[in-house]
């Protein structure tokens, strides 16, 4: 069953697969992740967050139980890329929700 709540962030960069690999490895210290170089998940108690690298883009889809844990799941993302591609004056994702 899919959970009732999902959004979606993009944020454009050459440096996507680089910041799928750091977040991974980042959030694997505290819970159940799976990755490889294009593609990531991370199993949050708040929620599911599923990760694409392009050339191009970073891509997360967030999944939860509810707008909370979304919101949870933004600002968790958000905050550790913050500091990860601080060279890009990187702020926010573009969420779609």
């Amino acid at each position: 069953m899919q959970a009732p709540f999902s959004d979606q962030g993009r944020f454009k960069t050459k440096n996507a697969n680089r910041y799928l690999q750091q977040l991974c490895k980042h959030f694997a210290h505290k819970i159940d992740v799976q990755f490889d170089k294009t593609a990531g998940t991370a199993v949050f108690p708040f929620g599911h967050a599923t990760l694409t690298a392009t050339d191009a883009e970073l891509i997360v889809d967030l999944t939860a139980d509810t707008a909370g844990g979304i919101d949870r799941g933004r600002v968790a993302i958000d905050s550790h890329l913050e500091t990860f591609a601080f060279r890009e004056a990187f702020k926010t994702m573009d969420w779609r929700g």
